[in-house]
């Protein structure tokens, strides 16, 4: 098609546009994803002004690249895009050398060991929530498990009572749910969310337990200079927003895609039933395939050439690596899902900002499909009552209904 000058135009249908915010590019980002590794490995966005590397190679280098790529304005496309100042404590959200030492502190509080230590506890909610169940011709993977257990498994770890756990959630959900517009984000959010756990810390200060909100309240942290000092209660309080959000959120739905996945694929699921062996390689398969954060925001401290382009300091990179999990350069045909696949991923990043949460969420999403398979080995899901969750840093669903009758 071409104007009258003979300038060429390209119909806006054919037009490679990405878009954070946009329902319908989140309901199914991996067409435009892969036009973007195929036509603009570097994008820019002219509405909300950032780029975004989707190849591999150019995330992976940029996870690793903290000098170039901070973290500190936000990690999440509607914080970043504020311009907010964010509040210290949470780590997602800070740079060396504030981050080293608080992810040193939390690395003590937040082990491997802790977290393999919390299966018998995982199992035992998974029954929990599954065993009414067994007689019901369906169930609503995510609302009556998914949104369950990891956050009755936080709340336990934290030392924040079960029945108030609900509440937090709801809070949690509201205040990381995102309009087709990115939203109207102000500082309030920061201290609404950490305004609900005042009151559990002040009241565990004075009644500690064997919980990591306790461990919070007792930790020191090893200052630049080599000084010690006990958390402030403004430190306590961001730790423990982080760990309660980002502890139940993602693994919701990391558990709602498997559970969608292994609906699509029956001979795969027939095939984990028989040998539950193969449930933590489809875990690892799920990740890859459907990463509940498939995106993450940079700010980019330095001008930095790409692709034969400089991209300024003080620009905004949003780095894909749900694309980078799917580039044909480094999957055999990306676009299947296939439990005994192997070559790893990047959905809990890589570098300094590797997820501390890792572990637990391999643990509760391995535990999950354990019990969920010892009870159901056939099931198709009901997409007409599914709906999907809108967050600024997680992406699946909040409802997922199957039918296992």
């Amino acid at each position: 098609m071409t104007k009258d000058d003979g300038a060429v135009t390209i119909p806006a249908a054919d037009r490679l546009y990405y878009d954070p915010f946009d329902y319908d590019i989140d309901d199914d980002p991996y067409p435009i994803w892969r036009r973007m590794r195929a036509e603009a490995p570097l994008y820019y966005n002219d509405r909300y002004n950032f780029y975004a590397l989707s190849r591999y190679d150019d995330v992976a280098t940029a996870l690793l690249d903290w000098h170039t790529y901070r973290s500190g304005h936000g990690t999440t496309a509607d914080i970043l895009f504020s311009g907010l100042e964010v509040p210290p404590g949470i780590l997602l959200w800070e740079d060396p050398p504030l981050h080293d030492l608080h992810r040193r502190l939390l690395s003590r509080v937040f082990t491997p060991r802790r977290m393999l230590a919390v299966e018998d506890l995982v199992r035992q909610l998974c029954v929990r929530a599954l065993d009414p169940l067994r007689d019901a011709d369906g169930f609503d993977l995510v609302a009556d498990l998914g949104a369950i257990m990891p956050m009755r498994t936080i709340g336990y770890l934290l030392g924040i009572p079960e029945g108030e756990q609900e509440q937090i959630r709801a809070t949690t959900d509201n205040s990381i749910a995102v309009g087709e517009t990115g939203g109207d984000v102000t500082a309030a959010i920061f201290a609404e969310s950490l305004a609900q756990y005042v009151d559990y810390i002040e009241w565990r200060s004075t009644h500690p337990s064997d919980d990591l909100m306790t461990e919070l309240l007792n930790a020191e942290i090893e200052e630049l200079d080599g000084t010690r000092r006990r958390l402030e209660r403004t430190e306590v309080l961001a730790y423990t927003a982080m760990i309660a959000g980002a502890g139940g959120e993602t693994t919701a739905r990391l558990i709602g895609f498997m559970g969608e996945l292994l609906g699509r694929h029956p001979d795969q699921r027939a095939e984990l039933a028989a040998d539950p062996a193969l449930i933590p390689s489809a875990v690892e398969e799920t990740l890859r395939y459907e990463p509940p954060s498939p995106v993450q925001g940079r700010y980019v401290a330095a001008d930095v050439q790409l692709y034969g382009q400089v991209v300024a300091e003080g620009s905004y990179m949003l780095l894909l690596n749900g694309s980078a999990n799917r580039d044909e350069s480094r999957y055999a045909d990306p676009d299947r899902f296939d439990i005994h696949r192997q070559g790893g991923h990047l959905s809990f990043g890589q570098g300094i900002h590797f997820c501390l949460g890792a572990a637990l969420a391999r643990l509760e999403a391995r535990v999950a499909f354990e019990e969920i398979l010892k009870r159901w080995t056939d099931w198709d899901v009901d997409y007409d009552h599914a709906a999907r969750a809108r967050t600024s840093s997680v992406r699946g669903w909040s409802r997922l209904p199957i039918k296992t009758g």
